[in-house]
């Protein structure tokens, strides 16, 4: 943990933002988090500080914002980001660490990813659910398939059929072929 605290406190040294002083030695980070990480975060440079600590949670505008200019599209079937409506595709709450995944995934493969689905209601539940940041769904083509199914592992089907392929990373995707998209899951 202090780790992640000196990485945060590197970063925000160098994109010369103003935030509070880190913890002191013994303090227990756990029980202390700099409040400007959270005020500042729909503020700081794309990328800067984000990518230090995977699991800070987005606006829908930051996290937006940041897949919208790596040049991933984000789509919804009924044209809005509530996060509380199940047409909607909200990133609301989002962690770092996915929208840093689909980046990643996107440059990677060099495909063009659109996003159906991200935090919104009406996903199946759990600790690492949508809900819960940690899962986004994309639209399925060709390109992105065969990327998927090629470079990464196979490994066992998912409780309701969906085969799913994990990264070296861990990251795991899982083809919903009878709703046309991958449900990405990253860790």
């Amino acid at each position: 943990m202090r780790r992640r605290w000196l990485l945060l406190g590197a970063a925000l040294s160098i994109t010369s933002c103003s935030v509070a002083p880190l913890p002191s030695a013994d303090a227990d980070p756990s029980q202390t988090r700099p409040a400007s990480v959270q005020d500042a975060q729909d503020t700081l440079p794309d990328g800067a500080v984000l990518s230090a600590l995977s699991g800070v949670k987005l606006s829908d505008a930051t996290a937006r914002g940041r897949v919208t200019a790596a040049g991933i599209a984000v789509v919804s079937s009924g044209n809005c980001t509530n996060r509380n409506i199940s047409t909607c595709t909200s990133l609301e709450q989002v962690n770092s660490g996915t929208i840093d995944g689909i980046i990643t995934l996107k440059n990677a493969s060099g495909c063009a990813l659109t996003i159906t689905g991200g935090t919104e209601t009406g996903h199946a539940s759990g600790t690492y659910s949508h809900w819960n940041g940690y899962k986004l769904d994309i639209s399925k083509t060709s390109c992105i398939g065969t990327y998927i199914t090629t470079r990464f592992t196979r490994i066992s089907n998912r409780g309701d059929g969906a085969p799913r392929y994990q990264s070296a990373a861990g990251n795991i995707y899982a083809d919903e072929y009878w709703a046309n998209h991958w449900d990405i899951l990253y860790y």
